[in-house]
């Protein structure tokens, strides 16, 4: 009786968030990504094109305005607020799931089940952007002093043939590693997981952590994935974007229906009535 009793008394255990795929589901996510771009691809490109272009104008109007000096630091914002500004590409996702032929209009006016909470990440995605920002002011200040930015022409030489400068690149990555990780872990799948979910945000972003914590091998693989492409863009000018910023949002789409996959069904059940 007794044993019977504390057993029926034992608290209920969490949830697991461990997912039993192999280290190479990542490349099927991109695969998955790549596949929804080419699928009516005139409104996914047509998407990758416009934040093409307001990265052109927003660079453009840090350098006229004389904020040169934090372009670098802003692109790594950029990557921090990557998945909020997908929201569209998801939308696309989920349609071609359901079986429907998604116009740019849907991409636009996407129908969240959660469209306040997402806006609410969003907002916390930005503080994160601005403490980088301050942080890389900081840092820039603590191994260069006072002296002004030297301009582009010049940074190079600066960070590689200095004391100063490798211990900027040395300590500044790694400062912006951590803030990146923990952007990473609260956005990768919450707020996919927002747009197909009914939850609040601060769930969802706890859900997220948790799910990228006890998965970190996949974390950290389609970590490495999304910053090689964000690189490739930049090589390109960023002309890259309008290609990779579509292919990576759909790919995180497939990442979160892969490691929410029973809940992603059950609320894909028509609903009553």
């Amino acid at each position: 009786m007794t044993d019977t009793a504390t057993d029926t008394m034992e608290p209920p255990l969490r949830p697991d968030f461990h997912r039993d795929l192999p280290l190479s589901a990542p490349l099927e996510w991109l695969k998955l990504g790549i596949r929804d771009t080419v699928k009516f691809p005139g409104s996914s490109l047509a998407y990758g094109l416009f934040i093409f272009l307001i990265s052109l104008v927003t660079i453009g109007g840090l350098i006229l305005l004389g904020y040169d000096y934090i372009l670098l630091p802003a692109l790594a914002g950029f990557m921090v607020m990557g998945p909020a500004i997908a929201v569209g590409l998801y939308e696309k996702s989920l349609l071609l799931a359901q079986g429907h032929r998604p116009k740019l209009v849907d991409m636009v006016l996407v129908h969240a089940r959660s469209p306040g909470q997402i806006l609410f990440i969003g907002v916390v995605l930005m503080l994160v952007v601005m403490l980088w920002l301050r942080a890389a002011f900081l840092l820039y200040a603590l191994f260069f002093g006072m002296i002004p930015f030297a301009g582009f022409d010049q940074v190079l030489t600066t960070m590689f043939t200095t004391p100063q400068g490798w211990g900027l690149l040395v300590v500044g990555s790694a400062t912006g590693g951590l803030f990146a990780a923990f952007s990473f872990a609260i956005s990768a799948f919450s707020i996919p997981m927002l747009m197909h979910e009914r939850k609040d945000a601060l769930t969802a972003m706890g859900v997220s952590m948790a799910m990228a914590w006890s998965n970190k091998r996949l974390a950290i693989v389609w970590g490495a994935i999304v910053i090689a492409l964000f690189a490739l863009s930049l090589l390109t000018a960023l002309v890259g974007l309008i290609v990779v910023f579509p292919i990576l949002g759909h790919a995180t789409w497939h990442a979160y229906v892969a490691m929410r996959g029973d809940v992603v069904e059950a609320a894909n059940e028509p609903a009553e009535g």
